[in-house]
């Protein structure tokens, strides 16, 4: 099959492929096995550092599930605040009135060009300064306020992308039955915009379950990466503990992206998508059109 972009290899290139498969697969193998063996020669691969995952079960009761749930915690009301604010935000930098479309693109931009670990050290400082929040919880109050203010700010981009990713004549064609401006974004544009934000979305809430671990490596938040620490401590298993550490992150992504892929096919089938969809981190959109945005073929 040929098209545009991809031209079927004919022999000799499969027998390149083939090669070039080979090559990279023996690559990964020995560096695989170089690694293992420097973490053998380490005392690494001792049943003693590992045992404790299986056999010790305050080592989950204590640290690990305690942890995993003030990082599930701060996620999840990170996203339950960012992404109806950076909905509104995107909706709002598409305004026709400039008194609000500049000052939101603005805020957006803001926020978007500082790093989230810089938010959330400013936060937890202001809530210091401000004396309202107790040391208790400041660890967390600080890591949502920065998770929130930074992905709101990108989720804003992917909501203004996702709606300018649709055909022109969705909005001509509802201007064309009277429908007002608020109408047509409620009832037209947003629900076909759901299902080309959704990669991007999801891709940004994975970020937001990532960013947690700041917290507890800068604030002290005691979140699941925050756990190493301890459990190193106590059981002098670092590199052990750092591998079930990124098994549980993965798990958790894993299950929210196997959950995201499941209602995107659900609401492609409700015919309610244009086949647009907005791809990964949308970093640039101009004043003409939508970066990060591609159409179905």
């Amino acid at each position: 099959m040929t098209s545009v972009l991809y031209d079927t290899p004919g022999p000799k290139a499969k027998i390149r492929n083939w090669i070039y498969t080979a090559v990279f697969v023996v690559l990964v193998g020995l560096a695989l096995w170089w690694i293992l063996d420097r973490m053998a020669d380490k005392n690494q691969l001792e049943a003693a550092k590992w045992s404790p995952f299986i056999t010790d079960g305050q080592i989950w009761t204590t640290f690990l599930l305690p942890g995993l749930g003030e990082t599930l915690k701060a996620g999840v009301i990170a996203m339950v605040i960012a992404l109806p604010l950076g909905a509104l935000l995107g909706i709002a930098r598409l305004s026709d009135h400039a008194w609000v479309r500049v000052p939101v693109g603005t805020v957006v931009e803001f926020f978007r060009a500082i790093p989230v670990l810089m938010l959330m050290i400013f936060s937890s400082a202001l809530y210091v300064m401000l004396g309202t929040v107790s040391s208790d919880v400041r660890p967390l109050y600080a890591v949502v306020t920065g998770l929130v203010l930074y992905n709101a700010s990108v989720i804003a981009e992917i909501v203004r992308a996702g709606i300018l990713s649709l055909p022109r004549g969705q909005t001509d064609a509802a201007k064309a039955i009277g429908m007002r401006k608020g109408q047509i974004m409620t009832y037209v544009l947003v629900p076909q915009a759901v299902t080309a934000m959704l990669p991007a979305l999801v891709s940004q809430l994975v970020v937001i379950l990532k960013d947690t671990a700041l917290g507890g490596a800068v604030l002290g938040f005691a979140d699941l990466m925050s756990m190493n620490r301890q459990i190193s401590a106590n059981y002098s298993n670092t590199i052990a503990t750092m591998v079930v550490i990124a098994v549980l992150y993965i798990a958790v992504n894993f299950a929210l992206t196997t959950f995201a892929s499941w209602l995107e096919k659900r609401l492609r089938k409700s015919k309610k998508g244009t086949g647009a969809v907005v791809e990964g981190d949308v970093a640039e959109v101009d004043a003409g059109g939508a970066a990060g945005v591609g159409k179905a073929p």
